[in-house]
């Protein structure tokens, strides 16, 4: 069994895009996942099954919008990637609460980290599938705009590491 974290896009944010966790971990039991659990109300779950990970993404998204009518993307991870995630944010002596990751499905180019917003003190590194943004005076005072960002979902090193610590025992409890 493979142990994978998913994180949706746009669920539950600003009161847009309502989807109870409770109904997150059945539409994922009924496509037949072993479900670890979820955390918090973002669209974060870590799951278990023999698929592929485009295999998940594909199953996983075709149930959300037979469930809700709308398009809701998700991100998937394997436990491995989201440890390499944590491992290599270049801001790991920054605030964890104003540490991102934007959680993107392709590798970002050289130019997505070139913002077309007004930056002021926040950094921007890339990572293998990831921009990591530190914002020092919060992100709810930034004017920083990084378009590829928007093609991805964000999660803070807090929630990435309370992920890696799920996925990290899932994978424990299966061996």
């Amino acid at each position: 069994m493979n142990t994978y974290i998913v994180l949706l896009r746009a669920v539950n944010v600003g009161g847009t895009g309502k989807l109870p966790m409770a109904d997150l971990r059945r539409m994922c039991n009924e496509a037949g996942f072993a479900v670890i659990g979820t955390y918090i109300q973002s669209g974060n779950v870590v799951l278990q099954s023999s698929a592929t990970a485009n295999a998940v993404k594909s199953m996983l998204e075709r149930r959300l919008r037979g469930e809700t009518g709308k398009e809701i993307q998700s991100f998937i991870r394997s436990a491995a990637e989201m440890r390499a995630v944590l491992r290599a944010n270049p801001f790991a002596k920054a605030d964890p609460r104003r540490t991102y990751a934007f959680f993107l499905d392709e590798p970002p180019s050289r130019d997505a980290l070139t913002p077309s917003g007004r930056q002021a003190d926040e950094q921007i590194g890339a990572g293998t599938r990831e921009i990591y943004v530190y914002y020092p005076s919060g992100m709810g005072q930034s004017k920083l705009v990084i378009p590829a960002a928007s093609r991805g979902t964000a999660r803070n090193m807090n929630t990435v590491a309370k992920l890696v610590e799920l996925s990290t025992r899932a994978a424990g409890s299966t061996q």
